[in-house]
């Protein structure tokens, strides 16, 4: 098992990725591509973000055919400044208007689905701090040349409050160790949690995407269960800079990941609320938070359905 993981490690995974803009329209041939932000409150980073991917859509050499910011029930500027700085900006509830929208990213990006048109969508985080627009090209570079590959994560150094190290807590205490365990050909994916990845729509359409943060970790075990080694690839992105949450929010988080995590593994686990403790007074008080686990369908059901299709 470790050779094999070595060996797709070598194959599969692009430490210094040297694609330039024009080998990748040219390698296009023909495909479409969408860049996608779900977006949750991120006035201060949004504008900036969509400015430096700008000229990759609308430029001379158009890399990316489209960019949207997907507003997941911002009430703050979010949507204002996005479309200033010149993305399409769609409302969620205005996708499949008809199914009521459920709080989380895993809604977003489901949504995205049929508020975009790309042959490959590009997901990329909408709170990066000093956004590299070289994320896009690195991304597209296995889809673009591998012609097996259905699926690209970015990996990086995540600093803790921007500066230190220490970022990705949730993904090297728990999903790290748990992909070991259970899936351990998987062992190899440095970011299995990254918010910045692309995939083709084929692959996207096909699976159900778990609710909240569950989302990656679902489409990286459904595309391996899917393609296999073969199918999944990694590059270096440098240096990821975000903001950080604290170990109560990153607890919450955690288990809807392994919910997800190990439904996709077929275990049995019970799926009540998850309960944290807090300190009141002196007293440590019990806090239950209610853990959505259920799926949405893959979006080609949705649209068979709508179709009235059988």
């Amino acid at each position: 098992m470790r050779q094999r993981i070595e060996d797709w490690f070598g194959a599969r995974s692009w430490q210094s990725p040297q694609w330039t803009v024009e080998e990748l329209v040219a390698a296009k041939a023909g495909r479409t591509v969408s860049v996608v932000l779900p977006a949750l409150n991120e006035q201060q980073t949004v504008g900036a973000i969509v400015a430096a991917l700008l000229p990759m859509v609308t430029g001379p050499l158009p890399l990316a055919d489209e960019l949207v910011v997907l507003d997941s029930g911002c009430t703050d500027a979010t949507a204002e400044v996005a479309a200033a700085a010149g993305a399409r900006v769609v409302r969620r509830e205005d996708v499949l208007p008809e199914l009521p929208p459920r709080p989380g990213k895993g809604e977003a990006l489901w949504r995205s689905l049929a508020a975009t048109t790309g042959d490959l969508v590009v997901f990329l985080d909408s709170d990066l701090v000093d956004f590299d627009p070289g994320f896009l090209p690195a991304l597209l570079g296995p889809l673009l040349t591998e012609p097996e590959v259905a699926l690209v994560k970015g990996f990086y150094r995540r600093p803790l409050r921007l500066e230190s190290e220490g970022g990705g807590r949730v993904t090297e205490l728990l999903a790290r160790p748990v992909l070991n365990a259970l899936r351990p050909e998987l062992a190899g994916i440095v970011q299995p949690l990254g918010g910045e990845y692309a995939a083709r729509r084929d692959f996207l359409c096909s699976v159900p995407f778990a609710p909240g943060y569950g989302v990656e970790i679902g489409l990286l075990l459904d595309a391996h269960a899917r393609y296999g080694l073969n199918g999944l690839a990694q590059v270096n992105l440098g240096v990821r800079k975000h903001r950080n949450r604290s170990l109560a929010q990153l607890g919450v988080m955690a288990r809807q990941i392994l919910g997800t995590a190990l439904s996709r593994c077929e275990v049995a686990a019970d799926a009540g609320p998850y309960i944290q403790f807090t300190q009141v007074a002196g007293e440590w008080l019990p806090d239950a938070t209610e853990i959505a686990l259920v799926d949405r369908p893959p979006m080609s059901e949705i649209h068979r359905m709508c179709s009235g299709a059988t």
